[in-house]
């Protein structure tokens, strides 16, 4: 279902629909609200500046954002092999432990 929500950016009202709240897009447009009018504020720069240079911000955050994930799936997929390769060790190690059991109650 999508959701209508009208938000100020700039002293602009937007008229956005997306799927997501609109409590969660309530903080995307404050987010491009702040970032804009810091910029704005800054650097004396135009609203289109302001815009460009927010959305250029909010793309470096976002790139960076989605390297530390996949860094963080890379150790978390090494982990979980360490994981399986020590369980089949063990696995190993309790088969062996009753097979030796099994030859001293032979003896």
């Amino acid at each position: 279902m999508e959701n209508r929500i009208t938000v100020t950016i700039c002293g602009t009202d937007y008229t956005l629909m997306a799927e997501e709240s609109p409590s969660y897009m309530q903080k995307v447009a404050a987010l491009v609200d702040g970032k804009m009018n810091e910029l704005m504020t800054a650097g004396h720069l135009s609203r289109m500046d302001a815009a460009v240079l927010a959305a250029v911000n909010i793309a470096d955050d976002m790139l960076k954002q989605q390297g530390s994930t996949e860094n963080l799936r890379s150790q978390l997929k090494g982990y979980l092999d360490e994981a399986n390769r020590a369980k089949a060790e063990l696995s190993e190690c309790k088969r062996e432990i009753f097979k030796l059991q099994q030859q001293l109650q032979k003896k």
